[in-house]
């Protein structure tokens, strides 16, 4: 066994950092008051990180870029198949799964920030651009902010039963690697090297 340098700087930086402005999304929306008007600015934090992850989707790391790790529906099936009978490949990266929820969770963010920009609290606080569509536009993308906000949430938490699954069942760390960058590689690795 090896050690591969397979999550980057940049990779890195910008799972953590999304996953602290997150956080703080949730706690500002649930106590509210002054801490709107940061959770606006978060909120263009986000959208800035989401832009620098598609494009680093293309110009990053080998494992960093999508066609790395996004595969099409057969394969994936076929990786989930191998999964559950056991025998699915170890990847360096990210395995067909782990691609699609990769784009899962961008698709996620950018209609959360994209609803945010026209939402209303109906007290005190509205998206930058709430001013260009109708009282009803912007409950509803209200309403659907709100709706995205949840489908985030189950998917970070799929995400995370992911993570800890891969340590208990397939005695994989997965967060070390995002921490440090580097990864045991070895010769069953599902991806060329």
């Amino acid at each position: 066994m090896n050690k591969i340098y397979v999550w980057d700087l940049p990779t890195r930086l910008f799972h953590w950092t999304l996953l602290g402005l997150v956080v703080f999304q949730w706690a500002s929306a649930e106590i509210g008051g002054d801490l709107m008007d940061y959770h606006l600015l978060t909120g263009y934090a986000i959208a800035a990180l989401v832009v620098f992850r598609v494009a680093w989707g293309f110009a990053g790391n080998r494992y960093a870029r999508f066609g790395n790790f996004l595969r099409g529906v057969g394969p994936t099936i076929e990786y989930a198949r191998a999964m559950r009978a056991k025998t699915a490949p170890r990847y360096l990266g990210h395995n067909p799964l782990g691609g699609w929820m990769v784009l899962a969770l961008l698709g996620t963010l950018a209609i959360q920030v994209t609803t945010g920009l026209f939402a209303n609290d109906d007290v005190m606080t509205e998206g930058p651009l709430r001013h260009l569509v109708s009282d009803r536009a912007s409950s509803l993308l209200t309403e659907v902010h709100g709706l995205v906000f949840n489908l985030l949430v189950a998917l970070v938490a799929l995400h995370v039963v992911a993570v800890y699954a891969h340590r208990i069942f397939k005695k994989e760390d997965l967060i070390r690697p995002m921490l440090t960058g580097y990864k045991q590689a070895d010769d069953e690795d599902g991806e060329k090297q």
